[in-house]
Order: C-alpha cells, then structure tokens, then sequence
C-alpha cells in the first residue's frame, strides 16, 4: 500500500462498509470521533465532482491518555484516521493509517511501543472486515 498506510477492498455498498469499520473500530476499544465527507466537501467549497470519500478519525481513549501523559503534543498527530473510498470499479478501499509510521516521529521509543499496540488492534479491525 504505502509507507504510511495499510488498508483492505471490500465489495459493498458505502454505507455498510461505513457501519462495519465503525463496529469494527468499536470492537477494539476505538470511538469514532470526527467524520468528514470529503465529496461533499470539495462539492461545496470548490464546486468539483467526487467519487465517495469519508474520513474516520478514530480514537482509544485508553491508548490516547498513555501517549498524551508520555508525550503531551502528540495530539498533532492524533486521530487515527481511516479512508473510506469508492473506487473507479465500484469496490470500497478502507486504509488505515499506520501509527507506527506516523508516531515514530516523535522519536519517543515509548510512543513507538504504544504505535504498535495500536497498529495490532487496526490490524484486527482490518481483519474483521474479511469476513
């Protein structure tokens, strides 16, 4: 996929995969705290035509107060955000981002520690939505 991100294609509708990666997230102690429409966005603001996109910012709680107590601006790389997208053959892409790749900017090897404990739950939320 990427150096930053992971990610798996599904064959549903928007809509369901949208309520399965919030399940999903759920599952492993996540919340979803912000949505954005990105389609609509750029719709709005610039008049430009999209296929569906959504971003997830994905939080858990308990992993967000450990790495905020180690490293108090990690919040400048906090949510973890997942892509929602349609793609040019009707397929849904879910990526994820990898906190590992993201949180190793800190160059705190506790944060990395935490990066990987969570990229393991994105990884079971990933792998939940095979089935």
């Amino acid at each position: 996929m990427s150096a930053y991100g992971f990610s798996i294609t599904l064959q549903c509708s928007m809509d369901q995969v949208i309520k399965k990666v919030t399940e999903a997230l759920k599952a492993e102690g996540f919340g979803v705290l912000t949505e954005i429409n990105v389609k609509d966005v750029l719709k709005a603001k610039i008049n430009v035509e999209t296929r569906p996109y959504i971003i997830l910012g994905a939080c858990n709680p308990q992993s967000a107060h450990q790495a905020l107590i180690v490293e108090p601006n990690i919040g400048l790389l906090l949510p973890c955000n997942v892509v929602i997208r349609e793609e040019e053959d009707g397929s849904i892409a879910v990526v994820f981002m990898d906190p590992i790749a993201v949180l190793k900017l800190t160059d705190n090897p506790a944060i990395v520690t935490l990066a990987m404990e969570v990229r393991g739950k994105l990884e079971r939320v990933r792998d939940t939505l095979k089935h």
